[in-house]
C-alpha cells in the first residue's frame, strides 16, 4: 500500500503543469545601440528547460529620428537550460518578417551579437528580470 501511494505521488508530481509567469525584457541593439528593447515575455519551465515568448517593443532612440521615435513590435522566443548559476540559451526575434538569432550564456545581462536576415553581427545587450 505504501509503495502504491508513493507511485501515485510520483505520477502526480511529474504530471503537474509547468510554472508560468511574466518576466521583463530590457536592452539595446544596433551598431550604435540606437534601438531600445522593452517588453514582457511569458516564462514556462519544465525541469531545467525554460521557454520564454512574447512581444517586445523595439524603439529607435538615435538622434536621427526626425518625426519622433520610430517603434516596431517584435516577437521574442527564447529557450534556456539552467547550468548552475548561469543559463545557456538560444533565441529568435522576429520583426516585420525578418528573423534575428542569437545564443550564449546569460547571468544578469547578455552582451553579444545577433545575426539577422539582412545584417550579421548586430550588437545586443539584453536583461531578463
Amino acid at each position: 500500500m505504501k509503495t502504491l501511494a508513493l507511485f501515485v505521488l510520483f505520477l502526480t508530481a511529474i504530471a503537474a503543469p509547468a510554472h508560468a509567469k511574466s518576466l521583463r525584457v530590457i536592452g539595446t541593439t544596433g551598431y550604435l545601440s540606437e534601438w531600445e528593447l522593452n517588453g514582457n515575455v511569458t516564462e514556462s519551465w519544465s525541469g531545467r528547460v525554460g521557454e520564454f515568448s512574447g512581444p517586445v517593443t523595439v524603439r529607435h532612440i538615435g538622434l536621427c529620428s526626425q518625426s519622433g521615435p520610430q517603434e516596431k513590435v517584435a516577437e521574442l522566443q527564447l529557450q534556456m537550460v539552467r547550468l548552475g548559476s548561469l543559463f545557456q540559451f538560444r533565441a529568435t526575434m522576429t520583426m516585420n518578417g525578418a528573423k534575428c538569432t542569437f545564443s550564449g550564456k546569460l547571468s544578469d545581462t547578455y552582451n553579444g551579437l545577433m545575426d539577422c536576415t539582412d545584417a550579421k553581427g548586430v550588437p545586443l545587450t539584453l536583461s531578463i528580470k
